[in-house]
């Protein structure tokens, strides 16, 4: 066991504390994965990362990100804390303004040039239909009536992601997450639109998190599937923002940008709130 520098991030909230809540192990190297995994079911944190020299001479460096229970292939708030903790660390990219984070899924990139606002680049995004089970047994969990149902569709990049489309945010708002069997549903995302002229355009619910809580605070990567799934169906005209987290008294904002070669960007500000050492 050594001493290793140790960073706790809120991020995905322009106020501090009100995002979803990160612990960086800055100098990763050494541990085991058994080990990061005991230390990020300590944390009890949605996520942990372990910050590593990168394997792919492209990136800037590499990351692994856990959940209470395992190991994720790609997840946001993560991808945006891990990148501001690595600056702050005295990380230098190779390309000034652009960090190339290796992760499980490969070289994800992150915008850093207006920091605190990070951005990463959605990976690529796999849709499909959801089964007619899977949905039927969530709609009846969640009480959704068919009338409210606008889509739904099962989206996959890393996480796998079964996401309903509704009418309104109210109607994503009145879902009661207790509801919800997990882990029989896992990863289940709500997400629908704002009345016209409101401080956001979309709001965003995630249930059946592998942690103690039973919905996400904020989650970029699903955000990320989301955004995808919109291009592919020809809906992502201009930038939009989501508010996630207002049922459980978070601020979450993601912002939604689409960029050039149809790439697809997704923002959010990384407040530092701990520093420290952890002996692992």
């Amino acid at each position: 066991m050594k001493n290793r520098r140790f960073v706790q991030c809120d991020v995905f909230s322009p106020v501090a504390l009100q995002g979803n809540g990160l612990a960086v192990v800055v100098d990763g190297e050494g541990l085991s994965t058994e080990q990061m995994q005991k230390f990020a079911t300590w944390t009890n944190l949605s996520e942990t990362t372990f910050l590593l020299p990168p394997t792919d001479p492209a990136a800037d460096y590499r990351v692994r990100i856990f959940t209470v229970a395992q190991e994720m292939l790609f997840a946001g708030h993560p991808t945006l804390g891990s990148c501001a903790t690595w600056l702050q660390s005295g990380g230098i990219p190779k390309t000034p303004g652009i960090v190339r984070q290796e992760c499980r899924i490969g070289i994800v990139e992150v915008d850093a040039s207006k920091a605190p606002m990070f951005a990463f680049a959605a990976p690529p995004t796999t849709i499909k239909p959801m089964d007619p089970a899977q949905r039927a047994g969530i709609a009846g969990v969640l009480g959704l009536s068919e009338a409210s149902i606008v889509n739904t569709a099962e989206l996959c990049n890393g996480p796998t992601w079964l996401l309903f489309e509704l009418k309104s945010a109210a109607d994503v708002l009145a879902v009661d997450a207790a509801k919800l069997n997990w882990p029989q549903y896992q990863f289940v995302g709500l997400f629908a639109p704002h009345e016209p002229a409101s401080e956001c355009d979309y709001e965003v619910r995630m249930f059946g998190f592998s942690s103690t809580m039973t919905e996400d605070p904020i989650t970029g990567s699903l955000n990320a599937a989301i955004a995808q799934w919109l291009k592919a169906n020809g809906r992502l005209a201009r930038p939009y923002t989501v508010a996630q987290g207002t049922k459980i008294g978070r601020s979450g904002r993601v912002t939604v940008t689409p960029g050039s070669e149809g790439s697809v960007w997704i923002g959010g500000d990384v407040h530092v709130v701990i520093e420290g050492m952890v002996n692992l």
